[in-house]
């Protein structure tokens, strides 16, 4: 039976299958509220798609070419018969592919996104995110796949289908608010912390500027899902040490720049159906170090619903990471839409005939806490804060901890368990997503 508020399977449909009728998905008609969807992301690289997680399948090794696919099996030998002491993330992946596909699909995407050499990362970026991956793992899943086997565990990365709402992430907040609302509850909206009054260690209350006026909150209890760094900043007593490891976490910044265009130029050579026949990618991770755009995500792909017209337009979204301040992020947004069109361009993805008919940009900051810098020393802040008893961190920013989605919410889920059942101790909370599997690794 679904948990209170989450979708039965009645309520889940296979979105391809459906799109595909009539020639798309119509909203007046659907109203189920949550999609199936294939998990389709891949690589390009060398004007290629390669599977992402790199596959075994034929055409990985007709993209790399005879002499890559030697090159990368040798490496990948010698890295099996000596092993690096993982002191960064460099030696992470080294250790788990080899040198040679290491440069190819992960040095330069990883220094685009964190603006650093995988040489400067710690390794606990890798052991998070890429968990059990490795060439062993993907050979094992192959071999799964062909021999039955009365059980199947995947790695996190090859799991190839998640649920997905039909209107966005958004449509999930809404409903939750919605129904915070229903039960009583209130949401002041556009209201900023401005310091944190602690008092016989516990949190007081918040002092916050809500529409020009300074405001006090005070309560029993409180979550903060406001990044380390500020929390801290805003804490009264805060020991220096503390101050100084918290004011030191790095973080990078992200804009996204929205393109509605008519057409793409590359094709959708898989067998996989499309409305409309687009590539059936959610995700088109860019390893080319000759461009900034680092990703781009097909938004007819996740759900038809989010496009008026998913049949003859296609709404990409591009997404380039940066620091805030930097040139990239001070470009105005036409300024800013140019260079992402004339980056499509060079890379093939779109042509000088296609029509880009409205376009959007979006600026997150702290949209990833990063591994490096005062990170190292972490725990000193988490030992801190835990301190308080009746302060609960959750969440990515909250926890300075690269989470998904589904991982931010579950740090509120088992803080409220705490709560409810009278546990003291923050242990459980902190270590979400820390074990060797999960359940989805959407990046």
């Amino acid at each position: 039976m679904p948990a209170q508020g989450m979708p039965s399977s009645d309520d889940i449909i296979t979105g391809r299958q459906k799109e595909l009728k009539a020639g798309g998905p119509d909203p007046e008609k659907e109203d189920r509220v949550m999609l199936l969807r294939q998990r389709v992301s891949r690589i390009y690289y060398l004007n290629k798609f390669f599977d992402y997680p790199i596959s075994l399948k034929p055409q990985t090794f007709i993209n790399m070419g005879f002499a890559r696919t030697v090159k990368s099996g040798f490496s990948y030998l010698h890295s099996c018969a000596v092993k690096r002491e993982e002191n960064s993330l460099e030696d992470f992946y080294i250790n788990r592919f080899g040198k040679t596909l290491y440069s190819m699909f992960f040095e330069g995407y990883t220094e685009k996104l964190w603006g650093r050499h995988p040489s400067q990362i710690s390794a606990d970026w890798g052991a998070q995110r890429v968990k059990g991956l490795s060439i062993a793992a993907v050979i094992k899943d192959v071999v799964s796949k062909i021999v039955p086997q009365k059980s199947r565990e995947v790695e996190t990365s090859l799991i190839e289908q998640f649920v997905y709402p039909k209107f966005g992430p958004g449509q999930l907040w809404e409903t939750a608010a919605a129904e915070f609302e229903k039960l009583g509850g209130k949401i002041i909206k556009n209201c900023k912390v401005e310091k944190t009054v602690v008092k016989d260690g516990s949190v007081k209350d918040y002092i916050c500027s809500l529409n020009g006026e300074t405001v006090s909150f005070d309560g029993d209890i409180f979550f903060s899902s406001m990044p380390v760094k500020d929390l801290v900043e805003g804490t009264d007593g805060v020991p220096d040490n503390i101050k100084e490891i918290a004011s030191g976490l790095p973080y990078r910044d992200f804009v996204t720049v929205g393109l509605l265009v008519d057409k793409l130029k590359i094709k959708n050579e898989t067998k996989i159906p499309t409305v409309s026949d687009i590539v059936p990618d959610c995700w088109i991770y860019v390893q080319d170090t000759g461009v900034k755009l680092g990703r781009i995500q097909i938004f007819n792909n996740w759900s038809p619903y989010l496009v008026k017209d998913p049949v003859n337009t296609v709404w990409i979204g591009l997404e380039y990471f940066c620091n805030e301040g930097d040139t990239f992020w001070n470009m105005d947004e036409k300024e800013c839409v140019d260079y992402a069109v004339d980056e499509l361009k060079k890379m093939g993805i779109i042509d000088g005939n296609t029509v880009v008919s409205d376009y959007h940009r979006e600026k997150v900051k702290k949209a990833y806490p990063a591994y490096f810098d005062t990170y190292k020393d972490i725990d000193k802040v988490v030992k801190y804060l835990d301190g308080f008893e009746n302060l609960y961190c959750i969440g990515r920013n909250g926890q300075h901890r690269y989470n998904n989605m589904d991982h931010s919410m579950v740090t509120a889920f088992e803080a409220v368990n705490n709560i409810i059942s009278g546990k003291k101790t923050k242990e459980n909370i902190w270590n979400v997503n820390t074990e060797a599997q999960y359940h989805e690794d959407n990046k």
